[in-house]
């Protein structure tokens, strides 16, 4: 063979003098999102219909404001929703009653911080931070609570949702508005609402599994928008996310009855209110009144939810 077929052959043998870029090494891959927290906190989640209690410890809130703001008081308070059956214990320390006066994060976080410092250590039940702020949520959750509850459906501070998913704290996400329009078709509006809603928190990383809808029934709607919201809870419940619907001694409530009442006064109209949301699709109750909603939700269960075990 001559000299020179055989120096090509051994050419196109030989290893090339650069790397091969078809062949390099694949890229790192991309870290998944982090598992969902919501049914660990909550395991019951989906096996029966499960109660926040109502921890305010603000001076204005409209059924009890002013009760609770000590840490001692609030001790108290905790200690006897969650030993009459809470699954949640939620706290907040801004009032969001109708024609309630916003306060500076500062002084929402002197409220909430040293209650929830001085509860959390001894609760066997999630602390839930009710509060639109990022910066409350931020210092609430190193303090010792597990959930943020948005009242504004992290759309007034979206940074709210990049903080809960920094600490792997699944959200409470509720329809709100600014202005109510009686023209609305208010589930139509409430789908649009939860759509931007969903955007943010998926941008931020929280997992599907760690949020929660709420219709958010006494905020932004007229009367009768509000009794809409409940008869049409399972179009809502059809996005396929957990239902936390709170009506407790709302004013909507009052309405209802033939005389003037105070919100102490609409324990009854509560009930029926939940076990009406339960029998839709709620999944959770936000209360003032805890030990008569474990009682009347343990039949509504009995009866929607075959076979739930109830301690």
């Amino acid at each position: 063979m001559p000299a020179k077929w055989i120096w090509l052959n051994r050419m196109r043998g030989a290893r090339p003098a650069f790397p091969d870029q078809t062949h390099s090494d694949p890229m790192p891959p991309v870290p998944s999102p982090p598992p969902p927290r919501l049914n660990t906190l909550l395991p019951d989640l989906g096996r029966r219909t499960l109660v926040m209690g109502i921890l305010n410890v603000t001076p204005d809130s409209f059924s009890d404001g002013g009760r609770f703001q000590g840490v001692e008081a609030a001790r108290a308070q905790a200690a006897a929703l969650t030993g009459a059956g809470a699954h949640i214990l939620d706290i907040g320390g801004e009032s969001t009653r109708p024609g309630h006066q916003p306060v500076p994060a500062e002084e929402e976080q002197a409220r909430v911080l040293p209650v929830i410092r001085a509860v959390a250590p001894g609760l066997s039940v999630p602390i839930s931070i009710d509060t639109y702020k990022a910066s409350t949520a931020d210092l609430a959750l190193k303090a010792g609570a597990t959930i943020v509850n948005d009242v504004w459906g992290l759309q007034r501070e979206p940074d709210i949702a990049r903080v809960a998913a920094d600490h792997g704290a699944p959200v409470i996400v509720m329809h709100n508005r600014e202005t109510i329009d009686g023209s609305l078709d208010i589930v139509a509006d409430m789908l649009r609402f939860f759509e931007r809603s969903l955007a943010i928190a998926r941008r931020a990383g929280i997992p599907d599994g760690d949020i929660v809808l709420d219709p958010g029934i006494g905020f932004g709607k007229s009367w009768e928008q509000h009794l809409e919201a409940l008869r049409r809870l399972p179009e809502i419940r059809a996005l396929g996310f957990p239902l936390l619907v709170g009506v407790s001694r709302k004013s909507l409530l009052g309405r209802l009855h033939d005389r003037e009442t105070e919100p102490r006064d609409r324990l009854i109209g509560s009930l029926a209110a939940h076990v009406l949301a339960g029998s839709l699709g709620a999944d959770i109750v936000r209360v003032h009144d805890v030990a008569p909603h474990i009682e009347a939700l343990r039949v509504l269960d009995a009866v929607m939810r075959p076979g739930t075990a109830h301690d």
